[in-house]
């Protein structure tokens, strides 16, 4: 199955590579890239670039994500994403749009999510999407 990875877990991997804790992660997506098995959205590429200072790192990182073509978008993802809102809301469970815009392409193209942002785990209470458990 192919992984819709999240900017959380791109942020932890490209930006605080040098952290302990990020080593299984880096593990996780190098294995899924290696695997041809990622993929990624306009909205994930656009948090994960978000918030650069250094402008060369800027570009370095926009070079290797351009790697990757994004999946398209369309209407029904972004009405889905609003009906996935408004299920999750009607239990409780608040999210942003981009997370329910996550969760709605990720059904529609039978994606797992892999994430660090514990908000999806509620989210998957109430939709029908997989979280990405690598194998052990």
């Amino acid at each position: 199955m192919r992984v819709l990875v999240d900017s959380t877990v791109w942020s932890h991997v490209l930006r605080r590579k040098t952290r302990p804790e990020n080593a299984e992660l880096s593990m996780q997506l190098a294995t899924l890239l290696a695997d041809r098995l990622v993929a990624i959205i306009g909205p994930i590429r656009q948090e994960v670039l978000s918030g650069i200072k250094e402008n060369a790192y800027f570009e370095q990182l926009r070079e290797e994500l351009r790697a990757f073509l994004d999946i398209e978008i369309t209407v029904d993802d972004y009405e889905t994403a609003a009906a996935f809102y408004n299920a999750c809301r009607s239990r409780g469970i608040q999210g942003s749009a981009t997370d329910f815009l996550i969760c709605a392409v990720a059904v529609r193209h039978d994606l797992a999510i892999f994430t660090t942002d514990a908000d999806f785990a509620h989210y998957a209470k109430v939709l029908p999407i997989t979280l990405y458990a690598p194998a052990r």
